[in-house]
This record gives C-alpha cells, sequence and structure tokens, in this order.
C-alpha cells in the first residue's frame, strides 16, 4: 500500500493531467454527437477485434468437438448412401423393408504401416463394438483395407498397401473388373491386374469397388489411372491406380458392416457343396 502512495505522490501532476483529459474527453464526446459517433465505433472496433480473436481461439481449442460430430454426420450420410445404392441395385424394392444393409462405425487410427510389404494398421475399435473380421475400411477419399483380426478394444486392419492383399474393383466407365493388388513399390500406387483387353482404359479414369464381393460396398472411390500396359499373353491390362487416400497419413476412418454378409456367404458355400 506504501508503495502506491508513493507511486501517487511522485507521478501527482501527471495522474492530474490524465483525470482532467479523461474529463475533458467524456465531455467533448457527450456534447458533439460527430465525436461521439467517432468513439461509439472505435469502441465497437476494438471490441468486435478482441471478441473476434476470443472466438477464434474458442474455436481452435474445439476443434476436436467439431471432427467428431462431422465424423458422425459423415457416418449417417455413408450408411444412406450404400443402403440406397444397394436397395436401387436390385430389381424390386419393398417400401416396408426399413433395414439397411450396411452400417458404419467410426474408428481412428492407432498405428499405421505403410513402408513394409505387409502393412497393417490398428484401430481404436474392436469386439465390444461389433467389430469382426473382414469388416470394409474406408475414409471420405477411398478405400483403406479390410479388418484382419479384433480384440475387445482394438482391431487390425490388412491395408492396401499389403501385398497379401486382393481387392475386387472396376473401371467406373465401363464395368469391367479386375483384382487390385500392392507390387511394394509405392505407397501411392497400387495396380489392378486382369483386365480384359476389351476395356476401354484410359489415363485419368476413376477406379472403384466393383461390389462383387461382400466387403465393400459397389462404388466406392480408389483412385485413377496413371499408366497400363498389356501383359504378357496380350488378353489383359495391367493398370497402374494413383489412391485417391494419402495412405502416409490417416486419421479418422470409417469400418463398413455388410449386414448381409452371413447369409450371402451361407448361400455361396451351400452352392459350394
Amino acid at each position: 500500500m506504501q508503495q502506491i502512495f508513493n507511486f501517487v505522490i511522485r507521478n501527482k501532476t501527471f495522474l492530474l493531467f490524465l483525470l482532467l483529459f479523461s474529463i475533458a474527453l467524456a465531455l467533448t464526446i457527450q456534447s458533439h454527437s460527430y465525436h461521439r459517433s467517432k468513439f461509439i465505433n472505435s469502441a465497437n472496433f476494438l471490441t468486435g477485434g478482441v471478441y473476434g480473436t476470443m472466438n477464434s481461439v474458442d474455436q481452435y481449442f474445439n476443434l476436436k468437438v467439431e471432427n467428431e460430430i462431422l465424423a458422425k454426420e459423415n457416418k449417417l450420410l455413408r450408411e444412406q448412401i450404400f443402403n440406397k445404392l444397394s436397395q436401387t441395385d436390385s430389381s424390386y424394392i419393398d417400401s416396408t423393408y426399413s433395414k439397411g444393409q450396411y452400417r458404419v462405425t467410426i474408428a481412428d487410427v492407432y498405428k499405421n504401416s505403410y513402408s513394409a510389404s505387409n502393412n497393417i494398421l490398428t484401430l481404436n475399435k474392436g469386439q465390444k463394438h461389433n467389430i469382426k473380421e473382414d469388416f470394409g475400411v474406408m475414409t471420405s477419399n477411398g478405400i483403406v483395407g479390410i479388418i484382419d483380426n479384433t480384440s475387445n478394444n482394438y482391431s487390425t486392419v490388412i491395408s492396401i498397401l499389403n501385398t497379401k492383399n486382393s481387392i475386387n474393383a472396376k473401371l467406373k466407365s465401363s464395368n469391367h473388373i479386375g483384382s487390385l493388388t500392392w507390387n511394394a513399390q509405392s505407397p501411392n500406387i497400387v495396380q489392378l491386374e486382369d483386365v480384359s483387353q476389351y476395356a476401354p482404359v484410359k489415363i485419368g479414369d476413376t477406379i472403384e469397388t466393383g461390389g462383387e464381393s461382400s466387403i465393400f460396398p459397389k462404388g466406392i472411390g480408389i483412385g485413377t489411372i496413371s499408366d497400363f500396359e498389356s501383359d504378357i499373353s496380350g488378353d489383359t491390362y495391367t493398370i497402374q491406380v494413383k489412391l485417391f487416400n494419402d495412405m502416409t497419413n490417416l486419421g479418422t476412418v470409417y469400418i463398413i458392416e455388410n449386414l448381409n454378409r452371413t447369409e450371402v456367404l451361407n448361400l455361396e458355400n451351400s452352392s459350394n457343396e
């Protein structure tokens, strides 16, 4: 307290000046409309800037929450799209049928490898979240891989960057199918093999899932054709596909469950007996 008194005594002239200046300024602003409007505009500008900065900081710290909300919205949209496509492909649609064919679960990538020949990802969803083997995994850009093993809380994914993986895929423009594999050379390029020589292959065309397996719905993007060549036999093409996904930078993914998968597999197994 003594230090405050000493400060006031030492600076009494300057403080008196500030007091009188403030009173004069207040009287001027109050008695002149022009000065009052300028003061109000300046005050609004200053407070607006402060509030804007505070809002930006608040939004930054709320990015995680916003991303979770967007991921949930994307999950619902994905389910609607997949289920609409699965019903559209049918020759008959029962208007009373309300149960969709696909269910989507949001997950985070806990571990991602892309430099080995047989790459595996780890997700933070497992058996207690109803995740099972052979569920498809994708992002908003395209496919990622297939669930391989599960524990109670986690699951592992065989990446499309895995030499042991083979996924049904097709040309979007013509529906010619092939097998999507990886030659372990680049994390950005995979190969579509055994595509018929009659397919109208063009650089830049889109490659997507073929829908001939019970894992991925038809029409999920994979990438675009960057190059292609005829095989030795001359009957098929091997196509180089530049991935839509950046497989070195994966965060939130969507796990796809085909609710009709067991029924389809049982039917196919009984037909093969």
